[in-house]
């Protein structure tokens, strides 16, 4: 092999590896950016009944909130991994907010696009504060807290854990129900997160001058 055939060789060889981490590059780029835009799952009540406030009922003494909460992850391409789950009942009454039970979902993991229905029956800490919860009309309003903390899924990797936070008021009949008037969506709550669902002016300036710079790399070995 003679020495144009050597430098050739060369050129052909550092040619393909400048090529291939280019292309690495340019892949790992993709998937960083994909992790950081999701979207953070819907929460909504679906069924919530309180039989001590069924007025057709002979006895009151089941003071139990049963419930059912749904989580739906939107997100086409990441599952969500979800830490416990804290839900508060509580109420107000004389202008008061009282605490009336907790209950705690077990961690799960819910793929993407799927929906997650979790029942559950608290115990109240004072049966009376559900009793005295109704108002002269016979209706009672309930506030529901929910507190997680989830991590995101991204092919084989979960991303850092985010806090979110959802809550509703829902208001019992006299039948100790609260009508749901959309059965498909329910009664959504209002959710608040920490997590980032949209790039940064930092992130896509650094985004843009990644892809200029390895476009240029791409055109200089060629």
């Amino acid at each position: 092999m003679d020495r144009d055939d050597a430098w050739e060789w060369f050129v052909t060889i550092v040619g393909s590896l400048m090529t291939l981490l280019y292309v690495s590059f340019l892949l790992a780029l993709c998937l960083w950016l994909s992790t950081l835009v999701h979207h953070i799952p819907r929460c909504s009540i679906h069924y919530f009944y309180i039989p001590a406030l069924n007025k057709s009922l002979i006895s009151s003494d089941n003071t139990t909130l049963n419930f059912m909460v749904r989580l739906k992850n939107i997100n086409a391409k990441q599952g969500i991994y979800y830490e416990d789950l804290h839900l508060s009942f509580s109420t107000r009454i004389n202008n008061s907010s009282l605490l009336v039970a907790n209950y705690t979902v077990p961690r799960f993991y819910q793929g993407h696009e799927k929906k997650a229905k979790k029942w559950g029956q608290a115990l109240p800490f004072n049966n009376q504060t559900v009793i005295q919860a109704v108002l002269p009309n016979g209706s009672a309003i309930f506030r529901v807290d929910l507190k997680m903390q989830v991590k995101y899924k991204v092919m084989s990797w979960k991303t850092k854990r985010y806090k979110l936070k959802a809550s509703v008021n829902l208001e019992v009949n006299e039948d100790g129900a609260t009508k749901v008037k959309d059965k498909e969506d329910g009664i959504k709550m209002k959710i608040s997160d920490s997590s980032p669902q949209r790039l940064t002016f930092f992130q896509v300036c650094f985004s843009i001058i990644c892809v200029l710079m390895n476009w240029l790399i791409f055109l200089a070995i060629r």
